[in-house]
């Protein structure tokens, strides 16, 4: 990393990471570098699609309202709430409607297959969260934030920076000091990250429900308290790689500042709830003793369905690491595995 004058061609991080990851997404294989929690088993689905109905009906069971996912990824998280929902509550599945949101194209086309056997007709995309109809809402969005760009800041005894990249190498400029929605000034002597999507989908979000019913549900791998040090990293060939070379043939990621998020959604009139890890969540939820059904079921499956369960909820493995945070309309009762707590 070097303070000295930009090359011509620098761009800042955030612009570097949109522009590789929408070209990964548009070209790599589905997946092909990593496994998200809908792959691994399919209760993870399962129960986010319970978790969809309690809401429905805890919102008065609208006649009509909007299931979303951000990034839905080949679809299976959806196909298996799809199933869920038409078979355990066949009115909220007369009244909703499908929309995903995504922006590749090799995704959309899985999706849909996934999708076929559960809709009638395909269901909606969007390329942003934000050009979703209005009306009651539900949003499910599994590892969709831990993609989306963020700037990186680092502060000098000069005074505050700014990393651009070119010819895969980082460049500081002088910066004003960065500020997240809860009024952290972050004055450390360490590198901070700010992921401005992410907090614009927060806002838009808190703005959509304090005037309109629903939930969202955002899982992720991240922070609950304040977040510093370079969680930038990226995935090659299923292997760790160094995130700024081969732009736009490995998936970039960053961990979720969730303090900040939760800030913004709260600013702007949602109710927030979390986080919890993953595991608690899950748990709650009935994770082991759906997992116990399905494998007294089809004993023959029962191995792996024990080690997925393990996988998700396991402290030492995705249980820990990732997050839960929920956004509802300011009224509604706690969400399905936060009733322990209030409102952050």
């Amino acid at each position: 990393m070097t303070g000295c004058a930009l090359p011509p061609h620098a761009e800042r991080l955030d612009h570097f990471m949109a522009r590789a990851n929408a070209r990964y997404y548009a070209n790599t294989p589905l997946l092909s570098d990593f496994i998200t929690a809908p792959e691994i088993s399919q209760v993870f689905g399962e129960l986010l699609g319970a978790w969809a109905v309690l809401v429905w009906q805890s919102m008065g069971r609208p006649a009509a309202f909007i299931l979303a996912e951000a990034g839905p990824g080949r679809g299976t998280l959806m196909a298996d709430a799809l199933r869920l929902i038409t078979r355990t509550c066949p009115a909220m599945a007369q009244a909703m409607q499908v929309h995903l949101v995504e922006t590749s194209p090799l995704m959309r086309a899985a999706q849909a297959q996934a999708l076929r056997a559960f809709l009638p007709t395909p269901p909606h995309w969007h390329d942003r969260l934000e050009t979703l109809p209005g009306g009651p809402l539900i949003l499910l969005a599994n590892e969709f934030l831990d993609a989306l760009p963020i700037r990186q800041f680092v502060h000098k005894p000069e005074g505050w920076h700014e990393r651009h990249v070119a010819d895969e190498r980082f460049y500081l400029t002088p910066s004003p000091a960065p500020v997240l929605p809860d009024g952290r000034i972050l004055e450390a002597d360490t590198l901070v990250e700010v992921c401005e999507p992410a907090l614009a989908i927060a806002a838009w979000l808190g703005q959509r429900l304090a005037h309109t019913p629903g939930a969202a549900l955002f899982i992720d791998y991240g922070h609950a308290s304040t977040l510093t040090g370079d969680s930038l990293q990226a995935l090659r060939h299923a292997r760790p790689a160094a995130p700024l070379e081969a732009a736009g043939q490995a998936d970039l990621t960053a961990h979720v500042d969730f303090t900040a998020f939760g800030a913004a959604a709260r600013q702007a009139g949602a109710s927030v709830y979390g986080t919890l890890t993953q595991g608690v969540f899950l748990r709650r939820l009935g994770l082991m003793e759906r997992t116990a059904q399905l494998a007294a079921a089809a004993p023959q499956q029962a191995p792996a369905l024990l080690s997925g369960a393990e996988r998700l909820a396991a402290p030492e493995k995705m249980g820990h690491l990732f997050r839960v945070m929920a956004l509802l309309s300011p009224g509604l009762p706690a969400p399905p595995g936060f009733e322990e707590g209030s409102p952050a």
